[in-house]
């Protein structure tokens, strides 16, 4: 089987140091990194992931539009995104769960076995069939 391939998308670069540290430990990804969303289109274009750790507040294309973007398209249909934010407020998860991530963790990310779930859990299954 081939390594899961893991889009890190977070414009901290101490967040996504972090998080890419917790997945190494987590199992044997190739993990690809990118400080906006529009990098993040670019990256899913040229090689799509598995999985996708998405920050909604971020400069240049935040999280929300660029999920919006890659559900819009096929291959963007298909990857699971986890949905990170530092700045929780009421009905965030719900609205990113309407815009088209799949799960929600907001940050600091204290636990870091609620990350190993969530990444077994859809790596595993895949992308939940809505309807």
């Amino acid at each position: 089987m081939s390594r899961k391939r893991i889009l890190v998308v977070e414009d901290n670069v101490d967040n996504r140091r972090i998080l890419v540290y917790r997945l190494k430990r987590f199992g044997d990804f190739e993990i690809i990194e990118a400080g906006n969303g529009e990098e993040a289109l670019r990256l899913v274009a040229e090689n799509p992931p598995d999985l996708i750790f998405m920050d909604l507040k971020m400069p240049v294309l935040d999280g929300w539009e660029a999920t919006r973007r890659l559900r819009a398209t096929e291959v963007g249909q298909r990857i699971p995104i986890i949905a990170l934010t530092a700045q929780a407020m009421a009905g965030d998860e719900q609205r990113a769960l309407a815009v088209g991530c799949d799960d929600y963790i907001a940050k600091p990310i204290t636990d870091a076995e609620i990350v190993r779930q969530k990444l077994e859990r859809l790596l595993e299954h895949g992308r939940p069939q809505r309807t």
